[in-house]
């Protein structure tokens, strides 16, 4: 019995023995899979040391396609009433800014985005200019409209460029008749002026100037200010103005204050007149000088009359709309502002699919200017 319980215990003592290293076994395991976890979280792969290379494709300039641009609108916008563009690929041709000095002519798809006649080169970037055959760039950048009798509509729909989400939206949804406007502040405003046009839009710059309640609200760096020197108001506008190119002419950001001003507002227009572009009052200001300042100095214009988005609604933004109508039915032509809103876009496109059904063509704001001359 002494024997049997002796070999007993011998045996108990094996077999804890055994337990025992098995579980120092796993505790060894599990630290090294501990110690592993954590040089890969405080040091990263062995491979994540490997270089890495980007690289960034020059736009390549080529002659004028062999479609004429009507044709590369048409296709943008089959039914050619303003209906929604079909949607096509939304990543931004590599054209990340246009060079002051071109040897040829640079192309987004079937539209012109910069001709090397049409531009001064200068040491802020490519400045707007008339060609030496009178060639303005308002004619070279706007799209084609064709003929009618009808009563025009022009929609300008601005801030795009400076969210992306926003500015994809815009350009998937909206009709390519719809003239877009680009503030110069965004980095890669270029490439999204390139896909406008690309998919058949008139673009606008947008040109910061001082509201009324300035600086509560601000439009940023290089804002034309009243009381300023002439030569300095003239300076921001050349630094807005050599940001991208492919635009057919200004329109104002904010600036309520600066367009009531005629004796600031006089050598503003006169610049950008002289250079060949248009300039488009959005009607943030009830008292605006614009008219009269340009006509007395022939310089092309168009006036927003009604703002579709001040209150954000799709009633409200419906009833505008219908406004923009009734003032284009009574006078051949009327031009509306909107605003980069998700409801903006959405009631722009629902409204332009009938539009014609209704007796009315949309087109860009250049042909507005074009229809009071």
């Amino acid at each position: 019995m002494a024997a049997d319980s002796m070999a007993h215990d011998d045996s108990l003592a094996a077999q804890r023995r055994g337990f025992g290293a098995l579980a120092l076994a796993y505790l060894l395991v599990f630290g090294a899979i501990l110690i592993l976890v954590a040089s890969i979280a405080l040091f990263g792969h062995a491979s994540d040391g490997d270089p890495v290379v980007t690289l960034d494709v020059p736009a390549a300039s080529h002659p004028a396609p062999a479609k004429p641009a009507r044709q590369a609108t048409a296709a943008a916008n089959p039914a050619g009433t303003g209906a929604p563009a079909t949607p096509q690929s939304l990543a931004p041709p590599p054209l990340q800014t246009v060079p002051a000095t071109l040897a040829t002519p640079l192309y987004a798809g079937g539209a012109l985005v910069a001709d090397p006649g049409l531009i001064e080169a200068t040491a802020a970037g490519p400045l707007p200019r008339i060609a030496d055959n009178g060639r303005t760039p308002m004619a070279a950048y706007a799209p084609p409209v064709a003929a009618a009798k009808t009563p025009k509509i022009a929609l300008v729909v601005t801030g795009l460029g400076i969210s992306a989400k926003a500015t994809e939206a815009a350009l998937a949804n909206l009709p390519a008749a719809v003239t877009l406007a680009f503030p110069p502040y965004a980095t890669d405003v270029q490439r999204w002026v390139s896909e406008a046009r690309r998919r058949g839009h008139e673009v606008l710059l947008e040109v910061p100037m001082e509201p009324y309640d300035f600086p509560d609200s601000d439009p940023g760096p290089h804002t034309l200010r009243i009381g300023a020197p002439e030569d300095a108001n003239l300076e921001r506008l050349t630094w807005a103005m050599t940001r991208f190119s492919g635009y057919a002419g200004i329109t104002n950001l904010l600036g309520g204050r600066f367009l009531a001003d005629a004796d600031s507002l006089e050598p503003v227009l006169n610049f950008v007149s002289s250079r060949g572009l248009l300039f488009f009052d959005s009607g943030s200001g009830a008292r605006s000088a614009v008219s009269e300042v340009a006509s007395r100095l022939g310089a092309p214009y168009a006036q927003s009359a009604v703002t579709i988005d001040a209150i954000q609604t799709d009633m409200e933004i419906d009833q505008r709309l219908s406004e923009l109508e009734t003032r284009a039915r009574a006078s051949g032509s009327a031009a509306g502002t909107g605003f980069l809103y998700p409801v903006t876009v959405e009631r722009i496109a629902a409204w332009a699919q009938g539009l014609q059904g209704r007796g009315f063509v949309l087109v860009p704001a250049s042909a507005i200017v074009a229809a009071r001359k």
